[in-house]
């Protein structure tokens, strides 16, 4: 363990020998499909948490610890935090999104981030009732007894990345900052926009990680049995299990980590980021269906297919899917949003219970749809030519349909009428 966490690549580098896909950490190492915020950091009982944890205390835990846990308020005042709260800041969301887009321009760290994510809430279990034992995404993961776990060979290196927002944000959990960096990725990737939802709480303490094993292999002896083992036991279908095995457009595998792929290939000597492994597609950081399109033709040797991936084309029901996606990438990219957001909510406990949506922006109303009969008098309809005339002409005196006029047009009309009347009736007499 001690030889794992003597890292001295610099972020980008150490991002890219991690960014291998959802890669088992030896052959008979456990494999994701395509894995590649939690309390708040202000919960007192959360940190006391981390700081039980010797591997993060040591990697992410530099400074020192204060009894007090404070929030940076978007006033820039400090306020004392209790435990209670552990929903996740919406502006802080919003913000930390911001910088996970501008961490992947620099790091190229779309593939690792997306299987941090994945294998946080991939470990879920429909028949356990209890949470957070029933896994999925809390985020246990940053527990040292979980990253130990052979499928998360090599996501500390997600971690280090992630850590410096979870410091600059502690009001975003450690489970909703996991899962809006996958989503992120997946969307600055060109990939679909996710229907997202934030407010995870998190786990407090290494006692509540799931046991090893919860995770896909990446060679079974039955690939497509095993699929549907693992993933049905999250509750997912055969359609969900095709089209989040497409997230393997992005990535590399590894063999001194997983055990699997070439140790590089011509599309992966020279990165970015630290040069080798061997990837499912040609352009490993575009988010397309040309996973499907390679698996499927099966021409490249310098391209990744692992069992899991050609069953995809040999089992009946998978190939279905499988085919649909290859030919129809609006397809492929509806049903995988709609799988990606499920299983990002997977195990879950949302404060507030129905969770936070972020939008770009503080949302607008719509502005009043114009009708023309609202500005005119009479029982009347009036034409369309007449409605855009009207239209046409109340907006060249300045109003518009969200805008009423400065003042009263038609009063003014009618009193200019009367006083050049009165004027007439002087100047005639």
């Amino acid at each position: 363990m001690a030889e794992r966490l003597s890292l001295t690549l610099p972020p980008t580098m150490a991002a890219f020998t991690a960014s291998s896909r959802i890669l088992p950490a030896a052959s008979r190492a456990r494999v994701s499909l395509a894995y590649s915020p939690s309390s708040s950091s202000a919960s007192l009982s959360s940190l006391k948490c981390l700081g039980s944890t010797p591997l993060v205390s040591r990697l992410f835990l530099n400074q020192k610890r204060s009894p007090v846990v404070r929030v940076v308020s978007e006033r820039g005042l400090s306020a004392v935090a209790t435990p209670k709260c552990a929903a996740s800041d919406p502006d802080q969301l919003r913000s930390a999104r911001a910088d996970i887009k501008e961490l992947l321009k620099t790091n190229f760290c779309h593939p690792i981030l997306i299987r941090l994510g994945w294998h946080d809430a991939g470990t879920y279990n429909k028949n356990i009732q209890e949470w957070p034992q029933k896994g999925g995404a809390n985020g246990s993961l940053r527990f040292e007894v979980e990253l130990k776990h052979a499928a998360n060979a090599g996501l500390v290196n997600a971690l280090k990345l992630l850590q410096p927002l979870k410091d600059k944000y502690s009001g975003v959990t450690y489970a909703d900052l996991f899962q809006l960096a996958s989503a992120t990725a997946i969307e600055e990737a060109g990939g679909p926009k996710i229907p997202m939802k934030y407010g995870r709480v998190d786990a407090t303490g290494p006692t509540e990680c799931p046991e090893e094993g919860r995770l896909p292999d990446a060679g079974p002896p039955s690939p497509a049995d095993h699929l549907r083992d693992v993933f049905y036991r999250m509750g997912l279908n055969d359609k969900e299990i095709v089209a989040l095995s497409g997230a393997h457009t992005l990535g590399r595998s590894r063999p001194e980590r997983s055990g699997w792929g070439k140790p590089e290939t011509k599309y992966t000597k020279d990165g970015p980021g630290a040069p080798g492994g061997q990837s499912w597609t040609v352009q490993w950081l575009k988010f397309d269906n040309s996973y499907f399109k390679d698996i499927k033709e099966r021409r490249d040797e310098d391209l990744l297919v692992l069992p899991t991936d050609a069953v995809l084309f040999e089992d009946a029901s998978f190939k279905e899917y499988a085919e649909k996606y290859a030919e129809d990438q609006e397809t492929f990219f509806k049903d995988y949003a709609e799988a990606h957001a499920k299983l990002s909510n997977l195990g879950a406990k949302f404060d507030p219970p129905e969770g936070i949506v972020i939008n770009d922006g503080p949302s607008e109303s719509a502005p009043e749809k114009f009708v023309a009969a609202k500005y005119s008098s009479g029982k009347r309809e009036l034409s369309d030519s007449m409605k855009q005339k009207i239209r046409a002409e109340y907006e060249a005196i300045g109003g518009s349909p969200d805008k009423p006029l400065p003042t009263n047009y038609f009063l003014n009309i009618i009193i200019v009428i009367a006083v050049l009347a009165v004027l007439s009736s002087l100047f005639g007499n």
